[in-house]
C-alpha cells in the first residue's frame, strides 16, 4: 500500500499526532504549581514542566493508538488510519514520551516523581479504559489536577 503524501511529510504526521499546537498549555500547569505551592520557577520547575510535557504528548499519542479503530471509520484522514504513522509506532512513542517523563519528573525531586507516577498511570488508564465512558471526565480532571501538583 502507498502511503499518502500531504504537505510536510512526516514531521506534519507526528504534530498532527501529539496535537502540538496545543501543547503550549502544558507548561503553565508547572508554574501554576510552583505558584500555588510558594516556590519561586527554577531548575526544578524546569524539569517539572518538561515531564508534564512528556506526559501530555504520550497520551495524544496513546489516544489514537486506543482509538484507531474508530478513527479508521470516522476520521481516516488522522496519522493512523491514512498509514502516516504506524500503531507501533504511535505505542512506542507513547512508551517512550512517558518514560522521558519520569525521567524528567525525577530530575526535579522525589515528590514530583511520586505525582509523575500517579499522573502517567492516569494518562494511560484514561486512554485504554476511561476515554468514552462516564468516568471519562472524572479521569481527565485528576489528569490536569495531577499535572498541576
Amino acid at each position: 500500500m502507498t502511503r499518502p503524501r500531504t504537505p510536510g511529510g512526516r514531521l506534519a504526521a507526528w504534530a498532527e499526532l501529539l496535537r502540538v499546537s496545543a501543547a503550549f498549555s502544558v507548561p503553565g500547569d508547572a508554574l501554576a504549581g510552583a505558584a500555588a505551592s510558594g516556590a519561586r520557577p527554577g531548575r526544578r520547575t524546569l524539569f517539572a514542566a518538561g515531564s508534564s510535557l512528556c506526559l501530555y504528548e504520550a497520551g495524544m499519542a496513546l489516544n489514537d493508538w486506543a482509538d484507531r479503530e474508530e478513527d479508521r471509520a470516522e476520521r481516516p484522514h488522522r496519522p493512523l488510519p491514512s498509514g502516516r504513522i504506524s500503531p507501533t509506532a504511535a505505542l512506542t512513542a507513547a512508551a517512550g514520551l512517558t518514560a522521558a517523563g519520569l525521567g524528567l519528573a525525577a530530575a526535579a525531586g522525589r515528590p514530583a516523581l511520586a505525582t509523575a507516577s500517579v499522573l502517567a498511570g492516569t494518562v494511560w488508564l484514561y486512554d485504554l479504559k476511561l476515554a468514552g465512558t462516564p468516568a471519562g471526565p472524572a479521569g481527565m480532571a485528576a489528569a490536569r489536577t495531577l499535572d498541576v501538583l
